[in-house]
């Protein structure tokens, strides 16, 4: 990876599509050299070509496909821990443990890998910044949402307790905590069901994308000293996870 050695880099992990291409875009405008990963590789080669950015092949379940990404970056100024999502809406009765493997495989320990991998990154360039995209579902609890809302819980704790352990360290830390968002989401929760996906956001006008991407590029914005530790955004028709207003 050739890049002059003071340009910004941003990684966006989970970017091939929905708030992780969106939130390349927007930081691509604010100037960094943005670095794409997820596996979709031809989705993310088009979306690199287009924001004169870097894509790279990436499984945050995989630990030696994050160890690659750590090696070809030669620094890392913002991280945004967006790669993750849900499976299925079964109660704890029915629970599917394969479900519940990939989704704390990706919401929690994805993030864990691809932080522990650049962090010593993102201190040294002198004013790190890492975005974690949890939900409202890692501050609340819903019937049939237990895998889900566990793994959010626990991805918002590991990136909560980072704020302590950093104390003193040259890195910001923000969690951007959304609530209904149109985008492959419920169709990957639902297994490809469309049908059943649009229902989700059938009667309200839910968050887009490029919402979420607006915010994570207003705090890659602030001043060193600004620490924007949380930020929930859901859509006027949603009150909480599970109770929406539909018209």
């Amino acid at each position: 990876m050739t890049i002059a050695p003071d340009t910004r880099i941003a990684v966006v992990t989970g970017a091939s599509s929905g708030i992780g291409e969106a939130t390349a875009r927007t930081l691509a405008e604010q100037g960094f050299h943005v670095v794409v990963g997820a596996r979709r590789l031809d989705r993310l080669e088009k979306l690199a070509d287009e924001i004169g950015g870097t894509a790279i092949e990436l499984d945050v379940t995989d630990e030696d496909s994050v160890a690659a990404l750590g090696a070809v970056l030669p620094r890392v100024d913002v991280l945004v821990n967006n790669a993750g999502g849900a499976k299925g809406l079964a109660t704890v009765l029915e629970a599917d443990l394969d479900d519940w493997r990939w989704m704390w495989e990706t919401n929690v320990l994805g993030t864990l890998r691809v932080t522990k991998a650049l962090l010593p990154k993102l201190i040294d360039s002198g004013d790190g910044l890492i975005v974690t995209v949890t939900s409202v579902a890692a501050f609340s609890a819903y019937d049939n949402g237990s895998g889900y809302t566990s793994a959010k819980h626990a991805q918002a704790v590991l990136h909560r307790t980072l704020r302590g352990e950093l104390l003193g360290k040259p890195v910001r830390l923000t969690e951007i905590a959304p609530g209904a968002v149109e985008t492959e989401f419920s169709l990957v929760r639902f297994d490809g069901d469309q049908d059943r996906a649009d229902k989700v956001y059938e009667g309200i006008d839910p968050l887009v994308a490029d919402d979420i991407a607006e915010i994570i590029g207003f705090v890659a914005s602030r001043p060193p000293h600004v620490n924007l530790d949380q930020i929930i955004v859901k859509p006027r028709d949603q009150a909480d996870p599970g109770r929406f207003h539909r018209h």
